[in-house]
């Protein structure tokens, strides 16, 4: 048992009534919030407060804190009460609003009560220890099921990704001498890319940008289910127009469907976030993730990576501002537009 941990909270507790009140319910929850992380912190997670999420019936709520992993996946839900209510009216009051049932906490600073795959498992007085621990445990060393199935996917995707990008470089560079249409098309783009990006770029190097345009296409539909982007970005455009000319859509879902699985696994976690920018972020975890396992040095040295959303909203709003400013006005940028720059 976290003894000390628990110690600590329950002072501080005490504190906080004798010099605030019982009624100061947001400093009695910054305690219960404290107490919590402290337990996430040893599974290196970390409980972070006033998270917008969407619930699968398209509604959004915000709990008062998730347990979330460095990759922003959610473990946990924390929902907080007044101590003078009826917390089992407010919980039903959460559950009709489409609160996730998988694993949450609700507390009182009387009550602690824990959900798990949309059953009431614990409930213990807030004064008792050993059973305060307990319900912390429990909570924390959850692990949801579809946090089970995307550490799944992913580690199928490491197996699978080097026969998948081995079998895509044999059949660029079996078309670079029998394919004339791609061989025009590549050596087209290739030349813009030597003039807009590096003059040292290579032939082998725009087979690798291809890869990876292929296999982080369905990445980013999965993420902001918009394939728009792919006819709109302009570097996007002129990939596929080179792709196109030696392989079908049906060939390269083929070449795909061994990591079917991942692409879902983010479009199940994706569909929780209802902030843009979350998801942005999120986009960009999963990015790095993936150059973990696909070429990471390559990546680097042609500057494929993902740039920082921040970077990216600063070029888009000075662009905005110039053409504004010296030529016509223009409507708002399109939020999706922001990945444009994702190979800059």
């Amino acid at each position: 048992m976290s003894k000390q941990i628990i110690n600590s909270y329950y002072n501080q507790l005490h504190k906080i009534k004798q010099f605030g009140g019982s009624r100061n319910e947001g400093a009695i929850s910054r305690a219960f919030a404290q107490l919590l992380n402290a337990y996430a912190e040893k599974r290196n997670l970390m409980l972070v407060e006033q998270v917008d999420i969407k619930t699968p019936k398209g509604n959004v709520i915000r709990p008062d804190g998730v347990v979330k992993n460095a990759m922003r996946l959610d473990f946990g839900f924390w929902e907080a009460k007044k101590g003078d209510v009826d917390l089992d009216k407010e919980i039903q009051l959460k559950i009709d609003k489409g609160y996730p049932l998988i694993n949450i906490l609700f507390e009182d600073s009387n009550r602690v009560v824990l959900y798990q795959e949309n059953q009431k498992v614990l409930d213990v007085p807030l004064e008792d220890d050993k059973k305060l621990d307990e319900i912390l445990t429990r909570f924390i060393e959850f692990e949801p099921l579809q946090i089970q199935k995307f550490n799944d996917a992913l580690g199928k995707f490491k197996q699978d990704i080097p026969d998948i990008v081995k079998n895509l470089r044999e059949l660029m560079t079996e078309n670079a001498q029998t394919n004339k249409d791609y061989k025009v098309a590549r050596d087209t783009f290739l030349a813009l890319c030597q003039a807009e990006i590096n003059p040292e770029i290579a032939a082998e190097d725009v087979r690798e940008m291809m890869i990876q345009h292929i296999l982080t296409e369905d990445i980013f539909n999965a993420v902001f289910d918009e394939t728009g982007f792919h006819r709109e970005n302009n570097i996007a455009k002129q990939l596929e127009a080179v792709i196109e000319t030696f392989m079908t859509r049906t060939v390269r879902q083929n070449y795909l469907s061994h990591i079917k699985h991942y692409y879902q696994a983010i479009r199940d976690e994706a569909s929780g976030i209802a902030d843009h920018n979350e998801k942005q972020k999120f986009l960009k975890i999963i990015y790095e993730e993936f150059y973990k396992v696909y070429n990471p040095k390559g990546a680097d040295r042609l500057g494929v990576v993902y740039t920082p959303n921040e970077i990216v909203r600063f070029m888009i709003e000075s662009t905005d501002y110039l053409l504004e400013k010296h030529f016509v006005e223009i409507p708002q940028t399109n939020p999706c537009l922001m990945q444009s720059l994702i190979w800059i």
